[in-house]
């Protein structure tokens, strides 16, 4: 990762890094710890390597992570953005919509995790399932969760109790065929998700 420079008036035009300060240098820092990541693993991301990249130095990232799975940590969510769930009116396009999404967004993230920090979850007896829940906002309505409450609202569907391993099947079953072809998944397969598992269990008539 380059660093942006600038000129120095009084050096005959040679070059300088720019001082970088709050929250610019802190996402220069992360930036950096992504790139590290990316090339060499967990096992390469270590604070050395993170401040090389950066062009800074080991005790900048130490006042601001003190342990090595913080960085790690801060790292992620930085880049596990929110995937945008759709609002079109229809349950069944908000489904296929959210999952394309999905499927853009995360198929590299997925890769990651499954190749690059394989080490990681050996090291801390964790899961994907349980990073995936430390990086999202506690307490929040799962996508699937939100498009059936809409569904609802909108007279789709008739309210009723339904388990959360069957509102939240279809990004299960997206997840799956990421980590196990590590391709996004092609359209006809999310049609598939959607039409011929989800919305039976849902008790939505097949469409013709």
């Amino acid at each position: 990762m380059s660093l942006k420079r600038e000129r120095n008036a009084g050096d005959g035009g040679a070059t300088v890094p720019a001082r970088r300060r709050g929250a610019r240098l802190e996402d220069a820092l992360l930036d950096a710890a992504w790139d590290v990541l990316l090339e060499h693993g967990y096992h390469g991301f270590t604070y050395e390597a993170v401040a090389s990249r950066a062009g800074t130095s080991r005790p900048v990232l130490y006042r601001r992570w003190p342990h090595h799975h913080d960085l790690l940590l801060a790292t992620l969510a930085r880049y596990w953005r929110p995937i945008e769930v759709p609002d079109t009116g229809s349950l069944r396009e908000d489904a296929i919509g959210f999952l394309r999404n999905a499927d853009a967004d995360r198929a590299g993230m997925i890769t990651l995790m499954s190749v690059q920090l394989v080490d990681y979850f050996q090291d801390t007896g964790t899961s994907l399932g349980e990073l995936r829940d430390t990086l999202l906002p506690p307490g929040h309505p799962t996508a699937f969760e939100i498009i059936v409450a809409r569904a609802v609202e909108r007279g789709e569907l008739p309210a009723a109790p339904r388990p959360p391993r069957v509102l939240n099947l279809p990004l299960d079953l997206l997840r799956h065929d990421l980590f196990m072809t590590m391709r996004p998944v092609p359209e006809e397969a999310i049609a598939e998700i959607v039409d011929e598992v989800w919305l039976p269990l849902l008790g939505v008539p097949r469409a013709g």
